[in-house]
């Protein structure tokens, strides 16, 4: 399952876990994301999305069907 929000895009970043003797090792910050469905009334069904927090606001801001059509023409999902 990968953690890929399928509005935004938004992936998984790299960094560095710091100890207290100033150690550095590599860790990964993963998105804040959430599986969640919603209602396409021109459609008339259910659609399941994994949207990250910040793309749960764009969905509340420009609407499911638009925030569905920009994430299809950047390439973020191929259908829904």
């Amino acid at each position: 399952m990968s953690k890929v929000c399928e509005i935004t895009g938004k992936r998984f970043q790299v960094g560095n876990n710091v100890s207290h003797s100033k150690r550095r090792t590599k860790r990964r910050f993963n998105p804040n994301l959430f599986k969640k469905k919603f209602y396409l009334p021109e459609e008339d069904r259910w659609v399941s999305l994994k949207v990250s927090a910040s793309g749960l606001r764009l969905i509340n801001k420009l609407g499911v069907k638009a925030a569905l059509e920009s994430a299809r023409k950047n390439g973020y999902i191929s259908k829904y």
